[in-house]
């Protein structure tokens, strides 16, 4: 669950405004893309997490 809760504070915006290109849901799903192959587990976390925060947004 820290994990899970790590990743998503990784990709708020910072204090310094900068925020991602395309949001942090895309990013999140991007990374859960990446890691499907070799880390199925983290990669389906990344994608709750996404959906987690589309869900708190919307």
């Amino acid at each position: 669950m820290y994990t899970l809760i790590s990743l998503i504070v990784r990709f708020l915006p910072s204090a310094q405004g900068v925020a991602p290109v395309h949001g942090v849901a895309h990013n999140l799903m991007e990374r859960a893309e990446s890691r499907a192959g070799r880390h199925p587990h983290q990669a389906q976390e990344l994608r709750n997490a996404a959906r987690a925060y589309l869900s708190v947004i919307r």
